[in-house]
């Protein structure tokens, strides 16, 4: 099949319907390994189940030309791009990965729907586990943050809190600490600091509250507070956090392929799925792309990695398709093509 030609994935019971690449997840890397492999006239599926981490925030940022874009903005445009050069799309979750006999994969969705591909590129993202603080989940994404290379300019020179989970905690009050010279660190439930710690966030103004956050100060939708357990209220415009980045991968089980957990400053901030610089994980014919397998990479360099495994991929199945023409040619009895003698006609004219 072309990229160009257009059909609807098999419902349970049906013929299965295969593909060059089936794309699971239509994020940023996602739409990205798309846009390079339907351009290089392979068939793509992409199937995204409709729930972008970045869907709270207003817009993406420090990705040059794209500069303040709505998420949902940015993935329609690439979404029509994809489709433009005949890229097919599939609402769903899948649910269950096989390999098959032939060497291909066999995908499951949670409605039944099945379809089957040559090659895989996993872009699901991952899933922020937050603090259970009350409020907190509500509020993710507009003015409980994580990324101050995303938010922090949104938020310049307001009174900011930093929300401490772990021993991470001072390096993300001091990073913060760039935006606005009113920093608050919640010590909450992380460990006590050192005397080393104490003394940097002295010298950069940093405050330190002791105790434990129960929840937050909400007035005409807009954070204005940070409450402890003995009910004293801290004012605060904006609170971050650092969430745990858990993988979007359960699917991957029935292939043998699972997270791995990832370590930020000696301590574990999530799980990934492991992947070289190219995407390509430990099972031959699987790519991984953007968060699922970077925890920490913005919207720019998801997109950049999707492109990457893309080409990857296409490069893969060409290597494929040469060996099969060549092992063709053989059984026919052609013999080998003398260097210099190739079929083309008007050889050696100008």
């Amino acid at each position: 099949m072309t990229a160009h030609s257009h059909r609807s994935p098999a419902a349970a019971g049906d013929a299965q319907h295969r593909y060059d690449v089936v794309v699971v997840g239509g994020g940023a890397a996602g739409l990205g390994g798309a846009l390079a492999l339907v351009r290089a006239r392979r068939s793509v599926l992409v199937i995204d189940s409709g729930a972008p981490r970045n869907a709270p925030a207003d817009g993406v940022h420090v990705y040059p030309g794209h500069e303040g874009t709505p998420p949902a903005r940015l993935l329609a445009t690439a979404r029509a791009e994809v489709a433009g050069y005949g890229g097919e799309f599939l609402a769903g979750t899948v649910v269950a990965a096989e390999r098959r006999g032939s060497g291909d994969f066999r995908l499951v969705l949670d409605d039944g729907t099945a379809v089957e591909a040559a090659r895989l590129l996993v872009t699901t993202g991952l899933v922020d586990e937050l603090p259970p603080v009350p409020g907190l989940a509500e509020r993710w994404g507009r003015d409980v943050l994580h990324c101050p290379y995303c938010h922090g300019w949104e938020v310049r020179d307001t009174p900011i809190g930093v929300l401490a989970t772990g021993p991470l905690a001072v390096h993300q009050a001091l990073l913060w600490r760039q935006w606005s010279e009113d920093v608050t660190l919640f010590r909450h439930t992380a460990p006590e600091f050192g005397d080393e710690e104490y003394e940097k966030l002295a010298a950069r103004g940093v405050s330190v509250v002791d105790g434990e956050v129960t929840g937050l100060e909400v007035t005409g939708d807009r954070l204005t507070g940070v409450r402890l357990a003995g009910g004293r209220i801290i004012p605060r415009r904006a609170l971050a956090t650092a969430s745990r980045l858990t993988a979007r991968a359960d699917f991957l089980d029935g292939l043998g392929l699972k997270p791995a957990e990832q370590e930020w400053g000696g301590q574990v901030i999530g799980t990934a799925i492991p992947a070289d610089p190219t995407g390509a994980t430990a099972l031959p014919g699987v790519w991984a792309a953007g968060n699922v397998t970077s925890p920490t990479e913005q919207v720019v360099g998801s997109a950049a990695a999707g492109v990457r495994a893309g080409a990857a991929i296409n490069a893969d199945l060409i290597a494929e398709e040469t060996d099969r023409a060549v092992a063709a040619r053989r059984a026919m009895g052609t013999p080998p093509a003398a260097a210099g003698t190739g079929s083309g006609t008007g050889a050696g004219e100008f």
